[in-house]
């Protein structure tokens, strides 16, 4: 296994650790340590890409592994966001719509024989949702640290950038279908 791939595992890794911290509220400083788990995983993501392109690493694995690692950080981070109310419940299931979508054609791509790699909608969609994660995590609304809002500005742009996650996942779906419309045929 080369390090693209490793550092692809290692994502997958990571993801129960930001998890437990983003559900665990007893620890102090435990959104600190979720964000730092997050924020490494997402590096991973740029790493093993670049590693794996630069250094002709590219393989099937990878193809296959690094996006569905992605899903795995994103819709765990969306879904732990919801369940604190820090993310609306209807555009995680959006999302997580989007993703079982894809993985499906993936799967049926794959059973072809053919591996379908991630497309720019699909990589742009995926920084968004990492950038809206991070900004969710760190909450700058709350400056007191006591459940307590602050300046409205800052509620409208994790706002914004909640809707402009949501719009980059049904237009990434919407190319992916149109890029793939051969893996549809293929149904019998």
């Amino acid at each position: 296994m080369n390090l693209p791939n490793k550092l692809t595992v290692f994502r997958v890794i990571l993801i129960p650790v930001f998890v437990f911290f983003m559900l665990v509220n007893d620890i102090p400083g435990a959104k600190w340590y979720a964000l730092t788990f997050f924020c490494l995983a997402s590096l991973t993501d740029f790493f093993d890409g670049y590693l794996a392109r630069k250094n002709d690493l590219v393989t099937d694995f990878g193809k296959f592994m690094d996006p569905l690692a992605d899903k795995l950080l994103i819709c765990s981070a969306l879904i732990a966001l919801c369940s604190n109310q820090r993310f609306p419940a209807w555009i995680v299931i959006i999302i997580i719509a989007r993703e079982f979508t894809i993985s499906g054609f993936r799967l049926i791509a794959a059973d072809n024989g053919r591996v379908i790699s991630a497309s720019m909608w699909g990589k742009v969609k995926t920084v968004v949702q990492m950038f809206t994660v991070i900004m969710l995590i760190c909450d700058f609304n709350d400056v007191t640290g006591k459940g307590i809002p602050g300046d409205g500005a800052v509620y409208v742009i994790e706002q914004c950038l909640i809707y402009l996650a949501m719009a980059l996942t049904v237009i990434s779906l919407i190319d992916y279908i149109a890029k793939n419309r051969d893996v549809i045929s293929s149904f019998k």
